[in-house]
């Protein structure tokens, strides 16, 4: 267990080694003892974290603010569309003065080709600690709870095969960085990762070689498809969602006819029955039901998505104690 965490800005967890990552870890599944017990444990009494939002959020707003509550401190909500930073507060002046007021600042910022350059600007302003909460290139607290789920499911998940694939959505058109901090992290388990996207819907290239890098490393395998049925054969992992197809067009019209070309790109049962007999199924959520995936599916016995969400608190807990203490 690594014990100098303490005042680092958690970014990317490209920024950590393996065993800082699996200290996170080990006080993540203390911190869910612990409440599963009743038993207190507020590390940041007193502590404030200013939560500053670009965009909408449901499970990351609440975990952070219920994680906070749980370990004594508080949580500021902080929507940039009703304050001072729609008019003109940069991102230097922001880490500069919420770095004085607060504790903590964790930053949701996803837009294609700035939100993660704001997170940084903002950090190297700021005196105190500076969480992703998500950004255009990643979602490192989204990957740090989905391993926590795998390892819970799988214990050690070293030689396991993690699918993470697109599929379709409607809704909107999503940022890569789920998918991103998925294809960073899982191979330094000793996961096998196959990713798995039509031609239009790359990811970043300078990630994907990341990835490739950290599967040599660990000894695991790292493969590239364009067949989303062969995703499903015999893996481990099936982590099946959207994003938009942002690195080929910056047209929503185009990105909307591109998602529509691959339509039949749904996770359904059939599909579902090609993976191993006790393989599981994943997403970040929300997810389009019945055009992502089959009710069916995210309702079905493999279907672990609750114990996702449920880790995003657990895991948040963790890095804030480690990080804010």
């Amino acid at each position: 267990m690594q014990t100098h965490l303490r005042g680092r800005d958690v970014i990317t967890l490209q920024d950590f080694t393996k065993d800082e990552l699996d200290t996170f870890l080990d006080v993540a599944f203390a911190l869910k003892r612990a409440r599963a017990l009743g038993e207190p444990h507020a590390y940041l009494r007193d502590k404030v974290l200013a939560m500053l939002f670009f965009f909408s959020s449901t499970r990351t707003r609440t975990s952070f603010e219920a994680g906070m509550a749980q370990l004594g401190g508080h949580a500021q909500f902080i929507e940039s569309k009703t304050t001072q930073i729609a008019h003109g507060d940069t991102a230097k002046e922001i880490g500069e003065i919420l770095g004085r007021y607060n504790d903590g600042i964790a930053i949701r910022q996803c837009d294609w080709g700035t939100g993660n350059k704001y997170m940084r600007d903002v950090a190297e302003a700021s005196r105190v600690p500076v969480l992703n909460m998500q950004c255009d290139v990643y979602h490192p607290h989204q990957a740090l709870a989905d391993i926590m789920t795998i390892i819970e499911h799988f214990g050690d998940p070293r030689g396991k095969t993690a699918t993470v694939s697109w599929a379709r959505a409607s809704s909107y058109s999503k940022p890569v960085s789920v998918a991103q901090s998925l294809v960073l992290l899982l191979p330094r388990f000793g996961m096998n990762l196959r990713l798995v996207h039509p031609p239009e819907f790359k990811l970043m290239p300078e990630i994907v070689e990341q990835g490739r890098e950290n599967a040599r490393k660990a000894h695991a395998s790292f493969e590239i498809l364009d067949d989303f049925d062969e995703g499903f054969k015999d893996t481990d992992v099936m982590y099946a969602k959207s994003w938009g197809a942002l690195l080929t067009t910056q047209d929503p019209e185009e990105d909307k006819r591109l998602i529509d070309k691959y339509d039949t790109w749904i996770t359904d049962e059939k599909r579902m029955a090609l993976t191993n007999d006790d393989a599981i199924y994943m997403h970040p959520l929300p997810a389009d039901r019945n055009v992502e995936v089959a009710d069916a599916v995210i309702d079905g016995p493999k279907s672990i998505v609750y114990d996702q969400a449920e880790n995003r608190l657990h895991a948040q807990k963790a890095v804030m104690a480690l990080t804010m203490s």
